[in-house]
C-alpha cells in the first residue's frame, strides 16, 4: 500500500503531523509504521491538548509512592500496605457497543492495576446518560450497566461504589469512566520501565485478533452519522481469561524474574513495547512471526494495532523463560518469547525474516506533537433574579416529591443490585452510601472510595466546577470517616479544536488543581477523553475525580442512616441559600442560567477535618454531606437509610424558605450527635471557627418541617426508590 498524505489523514493524523514524521524519519512511513504513528500519535494515547496544562496539577504528597505516569498511581496506607489506583474512560466504544464497551472498560483498568503488581479489591464507576426520554438512553444504560456487571462479578472483585447522571447533552456521546483500586506491599510492586540489553520481551495472556484495531484512534475522533461502521474497533473482552491472566501474573511477581511489565491497552502492542522501551531508554526487537495471532494471514499492521484484551508484555531477566512458561502453561494462557531488548533506542520489527519497521523511539514519544490550544476564557454568569412571588405558588412537600424523584437525586439501586458488592467478604459500606468501604483483608485498616462528577456547576463555570468536584470527592471520604489521601481523575470533554471547550478544560483543569493542592489532596493518576461529540454538539464538561481514604479502625467508620431517636442533628457549614444552577433552580423553576455556588477552600478543609476530630472522639452517630438538593434533600436520604424521622426546627430565615431547604451552599454536612455529647462537640466546632446550625432532632416515623409539613418515611421512600426501576421497566 502506497502510504501518503490523503492516507495519513484517513489514520487521523492531520497533514502538518505527517509532514513532521516524514521530516523526523528522513523518508516516508510504510503502512505499519504509519499506523504505529497514528496510534501513539492520536489524542488518547499521546494527550496532544492537555500535557501542556497537566504538568501544573499537584501530583506529589507524604503518602504518594507513584504519581503520574506509571500504569496507576500508587499510596502509602501503612504497615507496608499501598493502594495502587486509577480511573479510565472507555466512552466512545460503550456508545457503539454498550455491552463490551463498558466489560471491557472494566477489564482494562483491572489490569492497569495488577500489572503494578496489585490485586484488584475494589472496582467503581462513573456512568453518564442522554435525557430519560431520548429513544437511545435505555438500551445503552442496560447495556452498560450490564457489561459493568458482567466483567466485574465474573473477576470476583466487588463494585463498592459509582455515580450515575442523564443530561441531554450526552444524548449523541454517552460516558463510562471505571475506576479499580488494588492493594499490594511496598516492595512488590511493580513498573513499566525496561532495564538491561538483551532482555527476553514476553507475550502472555490471549491471542491477538483482529478486534479493536483502530480502538484508540476512534476514541480521539467525533462522531458522525457512520457510527455503525465503527463497531469492529471495539474490543471484546473475556473476564474469566482475565482472571487466569491476573492470577498467573500474581504467581510470576512472587519471584524475582520479572524487570518491567506492561498490559495491552489502548493501541495494543505499539504502546505497551513503545512505552517499555521509551521509559528504559533503549530499543526493543521484535518477531511478529512469534505473536500468538487467532486469525489467519494477520499483517504486521494488524498485529502491532489490534486491541484484543487480555494481554500482558513483560520483560524478564535471561534465564527465567521455562519457570515463566510453566507458570503461563499451567493457567491454560500463551506464553511466546516475541523479541529482546536492545541498545537501539528503537523500535525494531521483522516478518517473515524481514524489517517491517524501523522507528527510533524518542521519535514516537518525545517527538510526539504538544499543542498549546486556542481557548477561550469563561465568564462568571449573573445571578438569577427570583421573583418572591413564585415561592408563594409552591408546597415544599411537593417540591421534596419532585426532587427525590429526579433521575439525578433518585435510588440508583436497580443499578448496583446488578453488581456484586459483597465478594471477597472485605466490603463494609455498599453503595448507596457517600463512599464505598472495603476493610484491608486481616487488619483493622479500611480503604473508603468515591467518585463524583458535577457537569452542571462545571458548564456553568469551569473553574468553580472544577474545584467543586475535588471538594465533593473529599466531603464523601470525610463523611465516611476517612483521611481523604488522594485523587486520580477522568476528565472527559469535547474537541480540544473548539475554543469554548478547550477553554472548559483548561479552567476545570486549574480549579481541580487549585483545590487539590490547598486540601493536600494531589492527583496521583487519570485520563483525558476529548472528542467527546457527535457533529458539532458537545458534552458538558465533565472532569470525573476518583477519591481514596484511610479509616485506621474500620470499627469508626461512619454511615448515614439515622441512629436514634432524640439525637440532635447539626448543619456543619454556613447555609446562605444558593439556588443558581441548583435542582431546585432547574427542576422547579426551569431555570437554567447563573453561577454555581462559591467555594471556599479554607472551610472546606477545616470543616472537614475538625468532622474527623469528632468521629475520632466518637461524638457523630451518623454523617451524610450536603449536595444535589440542599439540606431537605440530604436529610430525607438519612431519613431513608435510618428509616427513622426527623423533625427540622425552625431556623431564623434571613433567607426564604426554599432558599434554606433546596439551596446548593457548599462545605456542609449533616451530623448526629446523642444530646449528652452535644456540649463538647459544639465546644469543638467552636474551638476549630466551625459555623453550625441546629438543624432539629431525630424522631420516629416522619420528617416533619416548620410543624406544618410532615411527610412519612414510606412516602419518602417511595419518591426516591420507585423512578428507575418504573423507568427500566416500562
Amino acid at each position: 500500500m502506497i502510504v501518503n498524505e490523503q492516507l495519513a489523514i484517513d489514520h487521523g493524523l492531520k497533514k502538518d503531523e505527517y509532514k513532521k514524521i516524514c521530516d523526523l524519519l528522513k523518508r516516508v512511513p510504510n503502512i505499519t509504521e504509519l499506523g504505529i504513528f497514528s496510534a501513539m500519535w492520536n489524542e488518547h494515547c499521546s494527550y496532544k491538548s492537555s500535557r501542556f496544562h497537566l504538568k501544573n496539577l499537584p501530583t506529589e504528597g507524604k503518602n504518594v509512592i507513584q504519581g503520574p505516569g506509571e500504569n496507576a498511581g500508587v499510596i502509602d496506607i501503612g504497615d507496608d500496605d499501598a493502594i495502587v489506583f486509577k480511573i479510565e474512560s472507555h466512552n466512545h466504544p460503550s456508545f457503539i457497543e454498550p455491552y463490551q464497551g463498558a466489560a471491557t472498560g472494566v477489564g482494562g483498568i483491572m489490569r492497569d492495576i495488577f500489572t503494578m503488581g496489585a490485586r484488584p479489591i475494589a472496582n467503581l464507576n462513573s456512568i453518564h446518560f442522554g435525557s430519560p426520554q431520548n429513544k437511545k438512553t435505555k438500551n445503552l444504560l442496560r447495556g452498560v450497566v450490564h457489561g459493568i456487571g458482567g466483567y466485574g462479578n465474573c473477576m470476583g472483585v466487588p463494585t463498592i461504589a459509582g455515580q450515575t447522571s442523564f443530561d441531554e447533552s450526552y444524548n449523541g456521546n454517552i460516558l463510562v469512566n471505571a475506576m479499580t483500586l488494588g492493594l499490594v506491599k511496598k516492595d512488590k510492586i511493580f513498573y513499566s520501565k525496561a532495564a538491561g540489553l538483551g532482555k527476553p520481551v514476553i507475550y502472555v495472556g490471549s491471542k491477538t485478533g483482529r478486534d479493536g484495531i483502530h480502538g484508540a484512534s476512534m476514541a480521539s475522533a467525533s462522531f458522525d452519522d457512520n457510527i455503525e461502521e465503527k463497531k469492529p474497533t471495539v474490543q471484546v473482552g473475556d473476564p474469566f481469561t482475565e482472571k487466569l491472566l491476573l492470577e498467573a501474573c500474581l504467581e510470576l511477581m512472587a519471584g524475582d524474574s520479572i524487570i518491567a511489565i506492561q498490559d495491552m491497552g489502548a493501541a495494543g502492542l505499539t504502546s505497551s513495547s513503545i512505552e517499555m522501551a521509551s521509559k528504559g531508554n533503549l530499543g526493543i526487537e521484535i518477531n511478529l512471526n512469534k505473536v500468538p495471532c487467532r486469525e489467519a494471514s494477520m499483517t504486521p499492521y494488524e498485529i502491532m494495532l489490534s486491541e484484543s484484551q487480555e494481554r500482558m508484555l513483560i520483560v524478564l531477566e535471561n534465564g527465567m523463560e521455562e519457570m515463566a512458561k510453566k507458570i503461563f502453561d499451567k493457567w491454560n494462557l500463551d506464553f511466546a518469547v516475541i523479541g529482546k531488548t536492545t541498545k537501539s533506542k528503537k523500535i525494531e520489527l521483522y516478518f517473515d525474516e524481514e524489517k517491517v519497521a524501523d522507528i527510533p523511539v524518542n521519535i514516537l514519544v518525545e517527538n510526539s506533537p504538544m499543542y498549546d490550544r486556542k481557548w477561550k476564557k469563561a465568564k462568571l454568569p449573573k445571578k438569577i433574579k427570583i421573583e418572591k412571588e413564585i415561592f408563594k405558588t409552591l408546597k415544599v412537600k411537593n417540591v421534596l416529591n419532585k426532587i427525590l424523584s429526579n433521575p439525578n437525586v433518585c435510588s440508583k439501586e436497580w443499578i448496583w443490585q446488578q453488581y456484586d458488592h459483597t465478594v471477597m467478604g472485605d466490603t463494609i459500606q455498599k453503595p448507596g452510601g457517600d463512599a464505598g468501604v472495603v476493610r484491608v483483608h486481616g487488619t483493622n485498616k479500611a480503604v473508603a472510595a468515591s467518585v463524583d462528577s458535577s457537569a452542571v456547576y462545571c458548564w456553568a463555570h469551569p473553574l468553580s466546577g472544577g474545584k467543586q468536584i475535588v471538594c465533593e470527592s473529599w466531603r464523601n471520604l470525610i463523611s465516611v470517616g476517612a483521611k481523604p489521601i488522594a485523587i486520580t481523575n477522568c476528565l472527559n470533554f469535547g474537541s480540544p479544536e473548539n475554543k469554548e471547550n478547550m477553554g472548559e478544560f483548561v479552567e476545570c483543569v486549574q480549579g481541580l488543581g487549585e483545590a487539590s493542592a490547598y486540601l493536600e489532596f494531589p492527583v496521583v493518576s487519570g485520563n483525558v477523553s476529548f472528542y467527546n461529540q457527535t457533529k458539532d454538539i458537545g458534552i458538558k464538561p465533565t472532569p470525573t475525580i476518583g477519591g481514596v481514604g484511610l479509616i485506621k479502625d474500620y470499627q469508626n467508620m461512619i454511615t448515614m442512616d439515622l441512629k436514634e431517636v432524640d439525637n440532635i442533628l447539626l448543619v456543619i457549614g454556613k447555609t446562605e441559600g444558593h439556588l443558581d444552577q441548583s435542582l431546585f433552580a432547574r427542576d422547579i423553576l426551569n431555570e437554567k442560567n447563573g453561577p454555581p455556588p462559591e467555594i471556599n477552600l479554607f472551610n472546606e478543609k477545616n470543616n472537614g477535618e475538625t468532622i474527623l476530630k469528632l468521629i475520632d472522639k466518637k461524638f457523630i452517630k451518623s454523617a451524610h454531606d450536603v449536595s444535589l438538593g440542599g439540606i431537605i434533600t440530604a436529610i430525607s436520604k438519612m431519613c431513608i437509610k435510618g428509616k427513622k424521622g426527623a423533625t427540622l426546627k425552625k431556623p431564623n430565615y434571613l433567607i426564604n424558605q426554599f432558599e434554606y431547604l433546596f439551596g446548593e451552599d457548599q462545605g456542609r454536612y449533616i451530623i448526629e450527635i446523642s444530646k449528652d455529647d452535644l456540649e463538647s462537640a459544639t465546644k469543638i466546632l467552636q474551638e476549630n471557627s466551625v459555623h453550625f446550625d441546629e438543624l432539629g432532632a431525630v424522631n420516629d416515623d416522619s420528617l416533619i418541617i416548620d410543624n406544618k409539613t410532615k411527610v412519612s418515611i414510606d412516602d419518602l421512600i417511595k419518591s426516591h426508590t420507585n423512578w428507575l426501576t418504573n423507568y427500566m421497566e416500562n
